[in-house]
C-alpha cells in the first residue's frame, strides 16, 4: 500500500521509489524518477525568471504537474489560466512575468540545467498558487491558495474517500479540467500525494467515457453535473461500469434525477462534493445513502450565520481559525452536524433606483411549467439606465408556448408572471430562450457567457440605398460583436461565414426574399475585416436567376464579393 505523502515532499527524489509509476499513458508508465527530472528541468527554467508569478496552462496534466512543482521549487507562484479565451488572456497576462504550456510566449523546460537542481521540501506556508473563480456570479476573482490549504484538503479527501481509490493500477478518468480547483485536487494533487496514477485521461463526450471505462482495470470518474446530467441510455454502460469504483461530481448542483440515472446506468450513486474556489471542499453526500443532507469533510466545522447562510471554518481557508460566511442558505440536519442547502442568498441589484432581487425573479419564473432553468443578468447600457436581461432554458411546454404565442406574446406572459413581485420599471426587457444554459468545461454557467447571449451577432445597418433590386448599407464593426469571440485570440477578425450571414440577413431585409440560399458561387475574401472598420455592403437581387450578388468594401479596399443562389435556381 502506498504511503500518503505531504504535497511539500511529493516531488523529492526520495518521496517514492524511482520506478514508482506516477501515470500511465498509452500503455506505458511514467516513473517517479522521470517525473522528478521534469520538475527539475522546469525549476531550472523558472529560476531564470525575474519576478514571482508565472502563468500556467497545459492540456496534459502530467506536464502541468511537473511545471507546477517546478515553479514552486523555484520560489515562484504559479497562476493558473482558466482557459485560453481572449478575455481570459487579457486579464491574466499582465499579472505574470513568464508563462508556460500553451500560453503566449511560453518558456520551455531547461533539461540541461536539471541535474544541477537540488530539490528541498517546500514550505507549506510560503508556496502558493493563484486560481480564478468560475465567474458564475460576476467577473472571475483571483484566489490565492497556500500549499498548506491544499495539503489539508487532500488529507481530508484521503480520510473519507481513500479506501474507494486504493485499488492497484487505479485509473483516474476525468471530464473536468485540472486548471480549476476541483480538477486540480482530484486529478493531480490527491493522486500524487496518495501514490496513485494522476488523471491523464480527459473525456469530452459520453462515447469516450464508455470506451475508457470499458478498458480493463479499476477506475474512478471525476466529473461534473454537466456531463452526468446527459448520459444517454443507448450506450453500453453495463459493460463499461464493471471496473468503476466510484464517481465524483462537483462544480455545481447535481439534479436528483441525474444522480438516480447514474446509479441505474453505472451502479454507483455519485459522490457529490460541495465547496468553492474560495472555501475549498466543505461537505459531501451520496443521494442514495444520505438523501439531500450534506456531511462536512474531516476538519470542517459548519454553523448557520444570523443571515441564514452557511458559515465554515477549516484548514482549507486562508485563516483556519476564522469563520467564513458563504452565500448559500442552509438548514441544519443531524443535530447540527450536517445541513441541507436551501439555494443561494438573494442577489440584490438596483435598477431605475429600485432594489430588485434577481433571485426572486428567477424563482418566480421557475414555478412556471414553461421554464426549466432561469438566469437573470444586469445589462449595462451607458449612458442609459441598466436593465435586466433574462436567459431561460425552456421546457417542452415552453417551446410549444413560444411557437404558439411568438416571442412577443411569450415575453408578455412571462412579464405578467413577474409583475406581482417586481416593480414594472425593473421588469426584464430582453429575453433569450435556449435549449440549455451555456456551460464551460467545469459545468459552470458564467456571467460572461450569459452576457454574450445579449451581444449582437452583426452591426445595425445604416441604409443609404434601398430599391427593388439594388441596396447599399453601411455596417460599423463594433469590437464587442459576438462573432469576434475567439476568432482569433489577440487578433480578432470577422469570420467569412459571419460575412455571408450578414449578406443573407441584409438581403432578406432589403428585398423581402426568403433566406433559402442553397449555395455560394465565385466567393472571394480579399482581406480581413477588422474591429472598428466601417464596411459598405452592396447588394443586387437578380430574381430570374435567384441570385443575390454582393460586395463588401471599406476605405481599405475590397473585403469580399460573390453571389448566393437560392434553391431551384439554375
Amino acid at each position: 500500500m502506498n504511503v500518503f505523502t505531504a504535497l511539500s515532499e511529493v516531488a523529492l527524489p526520495q518521496a517514492r521509489a524511482a520506478a514508482h509509476a506516477v501515470a500511465a499513458i498509452g500503455g506505458r508508465t511514467v516513473q517517479h524518477a522521470d517525473w522528478v527530472l521534469s520538475v527539475q528541468a522546469w525549476c531550472a527554467a523558472f529560476q531564470k525568471v525575474q519576478g514571482t508569478e508565472v502563468g500556467l496552462y497545459f492540456d496534459d496534466p502530467l506536464a502541468f504537474a511537473a511545471a507546477l512543482w517546478g515553479a514552486w521549487h523555484a520560489g515562484k507562484t504559479p497562476v493558473l489560466a482558466s482557459d485560453l479565451q481572449p478575455h481570459t488572456l487579457a486579464h491574466l497576462l499582465p499579472q505574470v512575468q513568464a508563462t508556460a504550456g500553451l500560453l503566449p510566449g511560453a518558456l520551455q523546460p531547461d533539461a540541461a540545467g536539471a541535474p544541477a537542481v537540488v530539490l528541498q521540501p517546500l514550505s507549506l506556508c510560503d508556496a502558493r498558487v493563484v486560481l480564478f473563480t468560475s465567474g458564475s456570479t460576476g467577473v472571475p476573482e483571483r484566489i490565492v491558495k497556500q500549499l498548506s490549504q491544499l495539503d489539508a484538503e487532500v488529507h481530508a479527501l484521503q480520510a473519507v474517500f481513500g479506501p474507494m481509490a486504493q485499488a492497484p493500477g487505479l485509473r483516474t478518468l476525468a471530464t473536468v479540467s485540472h486548471q480549476h480547483i476541483y480538477g486540480l485536487l482530484f486529478r493531480v494533487l490527491w493522486p500524487l500525494a496518495a501514490g496513485r496514477h494522476l488523471g491523464t485521461g480527459f473525456l469530452r463526450y459520453p462515447e469516450e467515457l464508455v470506451t475508457q471505462l470499458s478498458q480493463p482495470g479499476p477506475a474512478v470518474l471525476i466529473s461534473s453535473p454537466a456531463m452526468l446530467s446527459r448520459l444517454p441510455d443507448a450506450l453500453d454502460w453495463a459493460a463499461a461500469s464493471q471496473g468503476l469504483r466510484g464517481i465524483f461530481s462537483s462544480g455545481g448542483p447535481l439534479p436528483p434525477e441525474a444522480s438516480a440515472h447514474c446509479l441505474a446506468l453505472l451502479g454507483h450513486s455519485p459522490t457529490e462534493v460541495f465547496g468553492s474556489s474560495e472555501t475549498g471542499g466543505i461537505a459531501w453526500r451520496r443521494r442514495a445513502e444520505q438523501g439531500d443532507a450534506w456531511q462536512p469533510l474531516p476538519g470542517v466545522q459548519v454553523r448557520l450565520a444570523d443571515s441564514g447562510c452557511l458559515s465554515v471554518r477549516s484548514g482549507h481557508l486562508p485563516d483556519a481559525d476564522a469563520w467564513w460566511e458563504t452565500a448559500d442558505r442552509a438548514l441544519p440536519q443531524d443535530g447540527g452536524a450536517g445541513f441541507v442547502l436551501q439555494g443561494r442568498a438573494d442577489r440584490i441589484v438596483k435598477i431605475a433606483e429600485k432594489r430588485i432581487s434577481l433571485t426572486a425573479m428567477e424563482t418566480t419564473l421557475l414555478a412556471s411549467d414553461w421554464v426549466a432553468a432561469a438566469r437573470a443578468v444586469v445589462l449595462e447600457a451607458p449612458p442609459a439606465a441598466d436593465r435586466v436581461g433574462m436567459v431561460l432554458a425552456l421546457s417542452d411546454a415552453g417551446w410549444q408556448a413560444l411557437q404558439q404565442r411568438g416571442r412577443r406574446g411569450l415575453g408578455a406572459a412571462l412579464r405578467a408572471m413577474l409583475e406581482p413581485c417586481v416593480d414594472r420599471v425593473a421588469l426584464p426587457r430582453s429575453w433569450r430562450y435556449v435549449l440549455r444554459m451555456p456551460q464551460n468545461a467545469q459545468g459552470k454557467t458564467t456571467q460572461h457567457d450569459l452576457l454574450a447571449l445579449f451581444r449582437p451577432l452583426m452591426p445595425q445597418p445604416l441604409w443609404t440605398e434601398r430599391g427593388d433590386l439594388r441596396a447599399t448599407a453601411t455596417l460599423q464593426v463594433d469590437p464587442g460583436l459576438r462573432v469576434l469571440d475567439g476568432h482569433f485570440p489577440g487578433a480578432p477578425i470577422v469570420p467569412g461565414v459571419a460575412q455571408l450571414h450578414w449578406v443573407v440577413t441584409l438581403g432578406t431585409q432589403a428585398f423581402g426574399i426568403p433566406a433559402a440560399f442553397m449555395r455560394a458561387e465565385v466567393v472571394k475574401f480579399q482581406q480581413p475585416i477588422l474591429p472598428g472598420t466601417s464596411v459598405q455592403v452592396q447588394l443586387q437581387w437578380v430574381p430570374d436567376k435567384g441570385q443575390l450578388q454582393f460586395s463588401l468594401t471599406s476605405h481599405r479596399g475590397p473585403h469580399a464579393s460573390g453571389r448566393l443562389v437560392q434553391g431551384g435556381a439554375a
